[in-house]
């Protein structure tokens, strides 16, 4: 039997950053209890960290609780598609110089709101993938 699966190939790290670096949308996955949520934000990848604009509600109050995320961006074309995740840890950027520092990139709110609280996630690992799109292949 022939095997027709086509996982897609590992993405560098250097290649996964690539992809991060040139979206700006992608979804937050926490968990709290047991219990996970995911939240599509938009993000900046800057200096291997992500950061995003929130204010205060359930998804602050869930990364206070646990700092420990996963996020998830896709890039999708008409033949091929890249999918990065990054695992890391969250805190709310506090410090006034570090606030003043991010404030001067380009960060802004997806939606008509300000958002004063600026987080941060490092990375604890990084790993993407390429695949090449189409149907599915023929039975025989």
């Amino acid at each position: 039997m022939v095997n027709d699966e086509r996982p897609g190939t590992v993405l560098s790290a250097e290649d996964s950053w690539r992809v991060l670096e040139r979206n700006q949308h992608g979804r937050l996955a926490v968990s709290v209890l047991g219990a996970p949520d995911i939240y599509p934000i938009n993000f900046l990848a800057h200096d291997n960290r992500l950061l995003f604009r929130t204010n205060p509600g359930t998804k602050l109050a869930e990364l206070t609780v646990n700092n420990r995320v996963a996020f998830e961006v896709d890039e999708i074309g008409d033949s091929e598609a890249r999918s990065v995740v990054v695992k890391g840890v969250a805190r709310v950027i506090d410090t006034q110089s570090e606030v003043d520092v991010v404030d001067r990139l380009p960060l802004k709110p997806w939606t008509g709101t300000r958002k004063y609280t600026y987080v941060e996630i490092v990375p604890t690992a990084v790993h993407g993938r390429h695949f090449e799109l189409g149907g599915e292949p023929d039975r025989y």
